[in-house]
Parts: structure tokens; sequence; C-alpha cells
């Protein structure tokens, strides 16, 4: 066989280099477009529900929650098992499927089912699926920093800014905020006062609540033109939260600061991001399933050496982690390697075709 193998090689010296170059072309396509990360991705093929039930402890969250969508999410075509978990105001499911199951087919018939299982669960809670990611997916953080500027004014600039920026570019799955203090207005009711006037508080959620919106009405016509009518009552600062109306006592209205004081606080938090010795405000950028990460890493640098002139004077956006550079020293030394193993298997085969050839 391996004679026959040989003597048709050098019979059509002409097909063999050509399927060489074919073969060594069709090697450098899938150099260039095979996605490359330093970190080999061994988890599982699975996809993610969040629920929030704010304020219900743990054995609530699992009876309600948890336990109708896990055993519905059982009966899925290709799921492999579901493991879930139940904390105070919360829940997730890690609904696994088999290796050979594509993720964004896995995600549609997840969301599917979760549709059809909406109406079952309480008032107002909305499962969510967790980005299009894996654990090893973190590939990029950063800091937003700015001498003099506050931990409020960062991370609101990071929320409503920065982060929807970022997220627009190619290849990225979520970028999630991290430190400092989120801005919140904050009503704090006086008891006493509402005592006075005879309001409980569910008058004052009610109120605020329903103030807090935007309504369309119809068009008033004249002189051959309509006129749309609509009410703007979105809330913008702490006056318009003040002036809020709460309840009417012989015609004459009671409003908010009444009965409670307003300002701008920070929400509560349970964690921060310490850099060096200071808190900061920072964001985490998670790559998509399957995408080259080093490409990935190289638009979002582009995009924030874009934002840059968008920012406020004084802030910056500084890497935090860059996972490009521990890529790069992998990459040098993979290349390194084959480049090696090629020279000498070339040269052996050019010594084993020579001999060869003499023999014939």
């Amino acid at each position: 066989m391996i004679h026959w193998l040989i003597d048709a090689a050098l019979r059509n010296r002409f097909l063999v280099i050509m399927g060489f170059l074919l073969l060594g072309g069709w090697g450098y396509w899938a150099l260039l477009t095979t996605p490359i990360d330093a970190i080999p991705d061994l988890s599982d093929n699975q996809v993610i529900v969040f629920t929030d039930w704010p304020g219900r402890s743990p054995q609530e969250v699992e009876d309600q929650v948890t336990y109708p969508l896990t055993v519905s999410l059982q009966g899925l075509p290709g799921v492999r098992v579901v493991r879930s978990s139940s904390a105070f105001g919360f829940s997730m499911i890690n609904v696994i499927f088999e290796d050979d199951v594509d993720l964004y087919f896995a995600r549609s018939r997840v969301l599917e089912r979760l549709n059809l299982l909406a109406k079952a669960l309480p008032t107002g809670v909305v499962p969510t699926l967790g980005p299009d990611a894996t654990g090893v997916g973190h590939v990029f953080w950063y800091t937003v920093e700015g001498k003099g500027v506050s931990l409020r004014d960062l991370r609101s600039l990071q929320d409503w800014f920065v982060r929807y920026q970022l997220n627009s570019v190619p290849g990225v799955a979520e970028v999630a905020s991290i430190g400092g203090t989120v801005r919140q207005y904050q009503i704090d009711v006086d008891p006493n006062r509402l005592r006075a006037y005879k309001i409980p508080l569910s008058t004052v959620v009610d109120a605020v609540m329903r103030s807090n919106r935007n309504v369309g009405g119809n068009v008033v016509e004249g002189s051959g033109t309509w006129a749309v009518v609509r009410g703007l009552g979105l809330i913008e600062s702490t006056r318009d939260l003040e002036e809020v109306v709460v309840a009417a006592e012989n015609g004459v209205p009671i409003f908010v600061r009444q009965v409670a004081d307003v300002k701008l606080g920070d929400a509560f938090r349970a964690a921060a991001l310490v850099k060096g010795t200071e808190e900061a405000v920072g964001g985490v950028v998670v790559a998509r399933y399957g995408v080259s990460t080093v490409d990935v890493i190289n638009r979002v640098k582009e995009k924030i050496q874009a934002l840059q002139a968008g920012l406020p004077a004084g802030v910056k956006i500084v890497p935090f982690y860059d996972r490009s550079s521990l890529i790069d020293r992998a990459v040098h030394t993979l290349r390194q390697a084959l480049i090696e193993e090629t020279i000498v298997v070339t040269i052996i085969n050019i010594i084993f075709f020579f001999h060869t050839y003499h023999l014939y």
C-alpha cells in the first residue's frame, strides 16, 4: 500500500502539488477566521433564567417562581438537566442542554416556554434570559475616572452613556456596571404628618406612581389643522416630586412636600469596586459565545478611543483588565512552536522525496 501511494504521488506530481496548495490555502483561511482565546471554554451548554421578586423570602420564591419554571423547562428538547437556586427576592435557573444543541436554538426554545408560563407566575414577575455568553466571557474591564467628580456622577455617566455605547460593539453580549453609587429619588414620609392629614401611606405611593408618566390624548381640529394633545408628567427633579398632589381637603390640594421630605440619595448597594486604596466606578465587557475574543477587545478599545471626546472634562476611561495581552503571548508561543514543527517536517519530507527519486 505504501509503495503504491509513493508511486502514485511520483507519477502525478502536478496533482500532488495542487492538492498541497489547496490544503495550505484552506489552512491559512482557517487560521484567519478561527476564534482566538487564551482560556479554554469548558463550561456547559446552558441558558440562564433570572427572575426578580423583591421583598420575598427564599421559600416564597422557590414555591411560586423557581419550582414552576424548573418543572416546565425540563420538558424542552435537548435538555440534559435543570439546576435552580432561590434567594431573597431572586431566582436563578440553569437550563443545561446537550453539547450538540445550538446555543441560540436553545435560547429561543427557553424564551418560547417562558412566554407560555407568564400567566402562571405572580403579578409583576417577569423572567429574563441571561446574556448569550459563558463563564469565561469577561474579557475586558475598565474604570471611569475623573478627579473631583463624585462616584454618583461617574456611575450615572457609566450607566447612561458609556455602557450603551460599548454594548453596541459587534461581539459584545453585555456591559455590566460595577462600583459607585446609583442615584435615586428618595421620599422620606413623616408618619406624624400623614396622621394629621389622615392619609394612608398607600395613597402617597399610588400618587407618586401615577404622576411619573406621559399620557397621550386625541387631537384638536382648528383652522384645517390638527393639534396633538399630550400630557407630559415624567419626573425630572425633586421639585416635580414635591408638587405631586396626594389628596385634597375641602378643595385644597395636599402635596408630597407637606407630608414628606424629598431629596436625591444613593440606592442601597451590597458591593463596591476598589482600585488600589480608593473606590472606583467601572464596567465589565462580556463577549458573546463563539466570537473571536481578541477581535472583540480590539473593537472595544477603538470604541473607547472614540468615546473619550464625548466625556466631560477631566473624565477618562482607563482599562482595568485586558485579556488581549494574555492572548497575544499564547498565540506567539503557539506560532513559534508551529513554525519549528513546520520547518522540521518540511526538511524531513524533502530528504525523503530526494531519496525516493534517486531510487527510481
